[in-house]
């Protein structure tokens, strides 16, 4: 079982990466800060040049582009649930409750974002979005990318209706692949499932695709959960950046 207050994943953790990430827990949540203008607190106490930048998150499929250096007066005023930036030294985070954290690295023209997909956003096509979108405004190609899918609701807990598989059936031609226990209108859907198939339908490597196969609804020392509790209170935070310039 974890004991850090983070998950990491080996995709992504060796240090010649550039990247510095992490999928949090309910133990890493408390305290946590996140309006822009804040500095990230790097090792001793000193300040870093580093910036954790998290929006209101919509259940859309709309991105956040960051490709400049932010400034302490900078503010973000809308809805975006994936954030994407080539910029060294921004951690772009995105926090659940349930829904899914995808942290998504392109090593070869260093990009990276951070993804929040619940039913909605997964249905609509998040994922395949952003990765396109990487793709048109970075020149990343679909198979350099490595993604990683967070903790989540699992298969096991994630009781879903009939407007939801209805959404479904529509969006997703192999929707049976997807849900497990389907009866009397209702079933228990797979997120983490769909949108590794969305992935790699996408263009991203089966083999560049991991995932950490935790649900939030079963862990109650680790994880948060809206299902579980039946009200927001507290969220877990994942993030990712390029790892910021020396000098």
């Amino acid at each position: 079982m974890v004991s850090a207050p983070v998950i990491t994943v080996p995709a992504f953790a060796p240090a010649r990466s550039g990247v510095r990430h992490f999928f949090g827990t309910r133990r890493h949540a408390t305290g946590l800060a996140f309006e822009l203008g804040i500095p990230v607190q790097g090792a001793r106490g000193a300040v870093r040049s580093s910036w954790m930048l998290s929006v209101k998150q919509v259940h859309g499929t709309a991105a956040l582009v960051v490709d400049r250096a932010l400034t302490p007066a900078d503010r973000f005023h809308g809805g975006w649930d994936a954030l994407v930036t080539n910029q060294p030294g921004i951690m772009v985070a995105v926090r659940t409750a349930d829904c899914v954290p995808i942290l998504v690295h392109d090593p070869k023209r260093r990009v990276v974002a951070a993804i929040h997909a619940g039913w909605r956003g997964a249905v609509a096509g998040i994922v395949p979005k952003t990765i396109a979108l990487m793709k048109s405004r970075f020149g990343s190609a679909p198979e350099h990318l490595r993604v990683s899918i967070g903790p989540s609701a699992g298969v096991c807990c994630y009781e879903v209706d009939e407007p939801v598989l209805d959404r479904l059936r529509q969006e997703f031609p192999n929707w049976e692949r997807v849900v497990r226990d389907h009866r009397s209108g209702k079933a228990h859907l797979d997120l983490k499932t769909l949108i590794r198939e969305q992935a790699q339908a996408a263009g991203a490597s089966p083999e560049s695709i991991t995932a950490v196969n935790l649900c939030t609804m079963c862990h109650e020392d680790l994880f948060f959960s809206y299902r579980r509790e039946g009200k927001v209170i507290g969220t877990m935070v994942s993030a990712i950046g390029l790892a910021p310039s020396r000098g």
